[in-house]
């Protein structure tokens, strides 16, 4: 097919189309895809797309500007930061180093970076792999750190972890900052050679590589942005910001050339296998995540799938094996809208449904309330509640008459003071269906499905004087992130700013005795024996009970 130039220049939405191969089908319904990337045109970033069926490409369009300045267009050439699909490439560089015995996925990882510190608990490989590590994520901690530090030397510093190895799932881009350099230590050569060498090559993934230097010139690289104001910004992060590690730059094509890889067993049933092996807890829960891949299902079978953000890039890597349908979408736009729904919508397109599968996804979904759930006094049971145990805090929220939990899933009621979760969320408590039961309108007992049970009580009214206020107030320093926080009493709560950054304020309301919340972050301060305030502990939802010593210059 020839390119026609000028209409890619002059069009309106900017779109190169290669469909080689493509069916019939196909091409009854690009139409309908390019009306999804509609709000991509020759004044804004947007994305590439492609897809293929049974091993054979029958699409890959390009949507948008690569250079908003240059006025560069996007094309299925163009070459993308693709942030966290990374993260499949480095298990499966670690999966081919087990297969070849040069280590083992139950190792503990100091055999191999004996520098991280003893948390008097092991953290093996594949603890690394699945997300089960406890290692705090280094993305919560850059933001806080006063010196320019790459991501391995903050993971080290870390002197906690945020809960027992195998305990929970909890995504942790920090494990896979040390699955790299245990591939570099073993293998002898970077993380990027080694995927060079061993992945990249064999496939003739010819677009693909993994940059240590993102300064380094990648040949057609496209521009990240976000909206700033209502106006498009250039969005990137480089050295230290994005972890001091390098990052995966590749093309839609050639990630479609990945997928049919894995689902072709390209490197054996090991390798594949353990990549695609949903991981286990310690209590036997089986999560829907597996080694750098992401499992769930759709009408069509077994998805798998991973996505990545890194600033104003993000991208979306699926493939539905059963189908023979896989794929990719990079886009260069930090307001792309829902990715997933982006992948759901084209299959539905693609892949037509069946009699059956129509009259199921037609039947109404029912999700009928116990007796006398109308008569719960549901607001009475909305608001702030903590782990008696950890102190996590949790928050119950009332929302179109039903109780839920705050960044979560909608409860259903069972009786008038049990609730149940009907879908596990991976992203929160590791996905567990678990049922909530009152025991009065400040306790409630939360019974895990394994039948562990956890008691939360509500948070204590607490209004402190402006005069308790300045108790608080002082300079208090982290060496685990190396920070200090400044922190001034107002009349209704705390300003805590960062020393090395005195323009970035938040303030914090008081939430329970001693305890003050700003969003999604809260501090708890620590007395000693006789009252006095000697330090803090900072969580936020990646990081939990980082100690800050209160220091003796107020």
């Amino acid at each position: 097919m020839k390119i026609n130039f000028a209409r890619v220049l002059a069009g309106s939405p900017v779109v190169i189309a290669l469909l080689t191969g493509t069916t019939a089908y196909t091409q009854d319904k690009t139409s309908e895809i390019d009306k999804l990337f509609s709000w991509a045109t020759p004044a804004t970033p947007g994305c590439v797309c492609a897809v293929s069926q049974h091993g054979k490409v029958v699409l890959n369009r390009a949507y948008g500007m690569a250079d908003l300045e240059r006025e560069v267009p996007l094309t299925p050439n163009s070459v993308f930061d693709a942030a966290s699909l990374t993260k499949q490439f480095v298990a499966a560089a670690i999966l081919l180093l087990v297969e070849e015995k040069r280590l083992s996925l139950s190792d503990d990882v100091h055999k191999y970076i004996p520098e991280l510190p003893d948390y008097g608990q092991t953290i093996t490989i594949d603890h690394l792999l699945t997300h089960t590590s406890g290692l705090r994520d280094w993305t919560g901690i850059t933001p806080l750190a006063a010196a320019d530090v790459d991501a391995l030397t903050l993971v080290l510093r870390q002197r906690g972890l945020n809960f027992r190895p195998g305990e929970e799932w909890s995504y942790s881009n920090s494990g896979y900052v040390l699955l790299k350099e245990i591939v570099a230590r073993i293998s002898g050569m970077s993380f990027g050679d080694f995927a060079r060498k061993r992945l990249f090559e064999p496939l003739g993934m010819k677009a693909t590589v993994y940059q240590h230097d993102l300064r380094e010139i990648v040949k057609h690289r496209v521009l990240a942005y976000d909206k700033e104001n209502g106006e498009w910004k250039l969005d990137i992060k480089l050295d230290n910001d994005r972890g001091g590690g390098g990052a995966l730059f590749s093309t839609a094509s050639d990630l479609l050339i990945w997928n049919e890889a894995l689902t072709g067993n390209h490197f054996g049933t090991f390798v594949t296998g353990k990549l695609q092996e949903p991981a286990r807890l310690n209590n036997g829960r089986q999560v829907r995540y597996a080694r750098g891949l992401y499992l769930n299902t759709s009408r069509g079978g077994k998805v798998i799938m991973h996505t990545g953000g890194s600033a104003g890039y993000r991208s979306i890597l699926t493939r539905i094996p059963e189908q023979g349908f896989s794929i990719a979408i990079l886009c260069n736009a930090g307001e792309t809208g829902d990715r997933g729904a982006f992948v759901r919508r084209i299959f539905d397109l693609l892949v037509p449904a069946t009699a059956t599968q129509t009259a199921e996804s037609k039947a109404p979904v029912m999700i009928t309330d116990s007796a006398g759930a109308a008569a719960t006094d549901l607001n009475s049971k909305a608001g702030l509640f903590f782990n008696e145990r950890t102190g996590e805090p949790l928050r119950l929220i009332v929302n179109n008459g039903r109780l839920g939990i705050a960044g979560a899933s909608a409860l259903v009621t069972v009786a008038k003071d049990r609730f149940r979760n009907p879908t596990g969320l991976l992203m929160f408590m590791s996905g567990d269906e678990f049922e909530l039961q009152f025991l009065s309108q400040d306790q409630f007992e939360l019974k895990s499905m394994e039948g562990q049970i956890t008691r939360y009580r509500r948070a204590w009214p607490y209004t402190p004087a402006p005069g308790d206020l300045k108790a608080f107030a002082g300079r208090y320093e982290s060496k685990e992130i190396g920070a200090v926080f400044q922190i001034e009493s107002q009349e209704k709560g705390l300003v805590i700013r960062l020393e090395h950054s005195p323009d970035k304020t938040l303030p914090f309301r008081p939430v329970d005795p001693d305890a003050f919340q700003a969003e999604r972050m809260t501090v708890r301060f620590v007395r000693n024996k006789a009252g006095k305030v000697v330090a803090l502990s900072y969580s936020n939802p990646v990081l939990r009970n980082i100690s800050f010593t209160r220091l003796n210059n107020q």
